[in-house]
């Protein structure tokens, strides 16, 4: 079976990113509905990037996202994007329960991220593949 492609204008792709963000200090800060809060965050602000979500979930602690990711968009953008619409709405949801782990007006998230890139076949035979190639047509006496 083979996989399907996505499409768009003078585009075809399949890209997934791994993403893992980890709040700030470690702190355990994360609860149920807060992350299930986030889900929906994320959702918004990847389809208003014409991306999507594949997968989520979290630790008190960190969560990981799985995204389809739309060529246009600029990974560490993206990225920015995210961390600060959840933070800023987590906070300012979840005021009294982060208050205890976080003062003044501190972000959520440690400045670091974790991005991988992930699906498809694996490195190797791609490498295999590409070096497999033939190299273009062969040069020819009188052709220009």
């Amino acid at each position: 079976m083979e996989k399907e492609l996505n499409r768009g204008s003078h585009v075809v792709y399949d890209i997934h990113l791994h993403i893992c963000f980890v709040t700030k200090y470690r702190k355990k800060v994360l609860t149920t509905n807060m992350i299930k809060d986030m889900r929906e965050i994320i959702e918004k602000v990847l389809t208003a990037k014409r991306c999507s979500l594949e997968e989520f979930e979290g630790e008190p602690d960190h969560v990981h996202i799985l995204i389809q990711l739309h060529p246009d968009n600029n990974i560490s953008q993206l990225i920015s994007s995210l961390k600060s619409a959840t933070s800023r709405i987590i906070r300012r949801k979840y005021a009294q329960e982060i208050k205890g782990f976080y003062w003044g007006k501190a972000k959520l998230w440690h400045d670091s991220k974790c991005i991988v890139s992930c699906g498809g076949a694996p490195l190797e035979i791609i490498k295999d593949y590409i070096k497999n190639q033939s190299g273009g047509r062969q040069n020819q006496e009188g052709s220009g």
